[in-house]
């Protein structure tokens, strides 16, 4: 079962995300780094390895990126955008 809620749509490119609630009717837009966790989460990947990823593609402090990940996805769980 995916993470992410069945009413979501979304698309991510490069410049980040938008994200429809159908079942909310609203949208949302997220810059590159939240359209990549949102792509992340959606391909099932822990936290843990986002932020360990993440931490490697941009050479940030580790402790940094698993909070600022981690307070994301608390918001993505807020707005009923993410099961877990």
């Amino acid at each position: 079962m995916s993470p992410v809620a069945p009413n979501i749509r979304s698309i991510v490119d490069h410049d980040g995300a938008v994200i429809l609630d159908i079942r909310r009717d609203s949208m949302l837009t997220f810059n590159s780094t939240g359209g990549y966790v949102w792509e992340k989460l959606g391909q099932g990947k822990s936290i843990d390895e986002i932020v360990d990823d993440l931490a490697s593609d941009t050479g940030s402090d580790p402790a940094t990126v698993d909070r600022d990940v981690r307070a994301f996805v608390e918001e993505l769980k807020s707005n009923h955008l993410f099961i877990a």
